[in-house]
C-alpha cells in the first residue's frame, strides 16, 4: 500500500481511473488463487488416496485450503526444480571447473561427470558429447551408457536410447532398478515397435511394477484389440497404486487417472 500511496504522487497519475491499480492487482491476485483452488482440487480428486478429508477443506476452508494441500500434499509428490537457464547460471562455475577437469584428467569418470552436469542444464547436445568421449575410452561403461541413454531421451532419439539401453540390460539386467529397462520400453513404443514392446514391458511388469510400464503395455494391448488383458492390466494399475503408501500414490496418481479414462473408453466399446 505504501507503493502505491507513492505512485498516487506520480506525475500523471490523476489521469488513470481512481482505484485502477489496486484494482488489477487484487483482480490478478484473486484470479490467481482461484486458479490454484481449481488446480488443487482436481490433483486432489484425481490423485489423493485420503481425498474426503482434503476435499472437505479445500471446499468449506477455501481461504487456507489450496495452500495447505499445494504445500503438504502437491509439492511432496512432485519433483519440481529450477528451471534450466536458472540452473545453468548457477551452476557455470561448477561447469567450467568439471570441463577443465575431464580435458586435463581425461579418464570416463571425468566426462561422466562433467556430462551429467550438461545434462541437468539442458545442454543436451554437449552432454551427448561428454558422455561419447566417456565411452570412446570404455565402451561398456554403465554410467556413462546410462547418461547417453538420458541425454538421448531428452532429444527424443529412441533409437538411440534403445541402443544405449539394450547395451547396458546385456551387461547388467538390473541396473538402476529397472529405470533402464522402463526407458528401453518407451523406446520401443516411440518407435511403433509393438510386438517387441509388448514382449518386453511384459517381462518388465512381473519384475518390476512401475505404472507407467503397466499403462503403456494396457495401451499397447488395447491398440491391438485385446481389451480384456488392456483392462486386467489397467485395474492392476490402480490396485498397485491403492495398495501404495501414500506418498507414492500421489507420486504415481497421474497414471492411475489416465488408467481409469482407458479402461472408461473400453467399456464404453
Amino acid at each position: 500500500m505504501f507503493l502505491l500511496a507513492q505512485l498516487s504522487d506520480a506525475p500523471g497519475w490523476h489521469m488513470l481511473p481512481g482505484g485502477w491499480l489496486g484494482e488489477m492487482f487484487g483482480g490478478l491476485l484473486g484470479l490467481a488463487y482461484g486458479i490454484l483452488w481449481f488446480w488443487m482440487l482436481l490433483h486432489c480428486i484425481r490423485t489423493e488416496p485420503d481425498r474426503q478429508t482434503w476435499l472437505w477443506l479445500l471446499i468449506f476452508v477455501p481461504v487456507i485450503g489450496p495452500l495447505a494441500y499445494f504445500t503438504t500434499r502437491f509439492l511432496p509428490s512432485t519433483e519440481l526444480r529450477p528451471p534450466a537457464f536458472m540452473r545453468r547460471w548457477t551452476r557455470g562455475n561448477e561447469l567450467n571447473r568439471l570441463e577443465t577437469a575431464a580435458i586435463q584428467i581425461g579418464n570416463p569418470h571425468q566426462f561422466i561427470l562433467w556430462g551429467d552436469a550438461l545434462r541437468d542444464v539442458g545442454r543436451f547436445d554437449e552432454a551427448a558429447t561428454a558422455y561419447q568421449r566417456a565411452l570412446a575410452k570404455e565402451p561398456q561403461n554403465l554410467p556413462a551408457l546410462w547418461g547417453a541413454a538420458q541425454a538421448a531421451m531428452a532429444q527424443r532419439r529412441p533409437a538411440e536410447v534403445r541402443e544405449f539401453t539394450t547395451r547396458i540390460m546385456e551387461k547388467d539386467p538390473q541396473y538402476k532398478f529397472g529405470d533402464v529397462s522402463l526407458a528401453c520400453g518407451r523406446s520401443l513404443v516411440d518407435l511403433n515397435e509393438t510386438p517387441i514392446a509388448i514382449d518386453h514391458l511384459e517381462r518388465h511388469v512381473h519384475r518390476w511394477r512401475h505404472p507407467e510400464a503397466v499403462y503403456l503395455l494396457a495401451s499397447l494391448h488395447a491398440d491391438q484389440g485385446n481389451s480384456q488383458v488392456a483392462r486386467d492390466h489397467l485395474q492392476a494399475l490402480i490396485y498397485d497404486v491403492n495398495g501404495s503408501p501414500a506418498a507414492i500414490a500421489r507420486r504415481h496418481g497421474r497414471w492411475k487417472s489416465r488408467a481409469r479414462q482407458l479402461l472408461k473408453r473400453l467399456e464404453s466399446k
